[in-house]
């Protein structure tokens, strides 16, 4: 029977917990711990699915393990100065708040370099490489933000869609779900990456908000989970947990 969120949650925190970062990083250790706070929601979905799957999630958790590096390196690089200059995450000081700006620029490369170490863990290279590809969009989509895109789905696609693909397309890697099996997973991700990008500009007043209206963007959230839902529809595995996350998504537009 697949695990709920909250167990699997549990299994990526113990082995977070467990993560035993380069000895070369030296006090760069501390703050690239203090960046891993959070819900974990993509590396829950990482092993989600692989759990829908019937693959053995413990396997599948440096894979997840490295889906949240890569999101906590996009967060402490993002509060920096020179891009938001956010002096708080999670209502504690921002990493650079904490230990300087210069530390904070270190610690988010480690945790890329970390992420990318876990990765190639597999005997595939995809992993790695779906990552890789993951984080040169969320890197390009901050250059466009900073230009002032005006096209939301493409900055979003970016910034937020392509890191909820690896967390998706990372478990079919590692777990070396065949190709041909790829396209409903690849597709459910991006529905679920702007289910989740527009529930946030919802809790926070603005993106699609200021685009669209509240009123709007609810919509898009309502349409954006029905096909999601639709996409679990047409894998061939027990999808359950995926689906109630997708629920609980939707259920925050209310």
């Amino acid at each position: 029977m697949p695990r709920s969120p909250s167990e699997l949650r549990e299994l990526v925190e113990a082995y977070l917990e467990e993560l035993a970062p380069a000895p070369e990083l030296g006090t760069l250790i501390e703050p690239l711990r203090y960046a891993l706070g959070g819900k974990r929601v993509r590396p829950v979905l990482c092993l989600a699915t692989a759990d829908a799957l019937g693959l053995d999630v413990t396997e599948i958790l440096p894979a997840a393990a490295a889906v949240e590096l890569v999101h906590s390196f996009s967060l402490v690089h993002d509060d920096l100065p020179a891009l938001d200059d956010d002096r708080e995450r999670r209502g504690a000081p921002s990493v650079w708040a904490a230990y300087g700006e210069a530390t904070a620029i270190l610690a988010g490369d480690a945790l890329l370099a970390e992420a990318m170490r876990l990765a190639l863990l597999y005997p595939t290279a995809a992993v790695a490489r779906e990552l890789t590809m993951a984080t040169l969009g969320m890197i390009g989509g901050q250059q466009l933000d900073l230009e002032g895109e005006s096209d939301l789905a493409r900055l979003h696609a970016l910034k937020t869609g392509a890191l909820f693909t690896a967390a998706i397309m990372c478990a079919l890697w590692a777990g070396e779900v065949p190709v041909d099996e790829h396209p409903p997973w690849r597709a459910f991700a991006g529905e679920l990456g702007l289910l989740f990008q527009v529930v946030d500009d919802l809790l926070d007043g603005d993106g699609y908000v200021n685009e669209v209206g509240a009123d709007g963007a609810r919509t898009m959230a309502g349409e954006a989970a029905r096909r999601a839902q639709a996409r679990l529809e047409e894998i061939d595995a027990d999808t359950g947990v995926l689906a109630e996350i997708v629920d609980g998504l939707a259920a925050r537009t209310a």
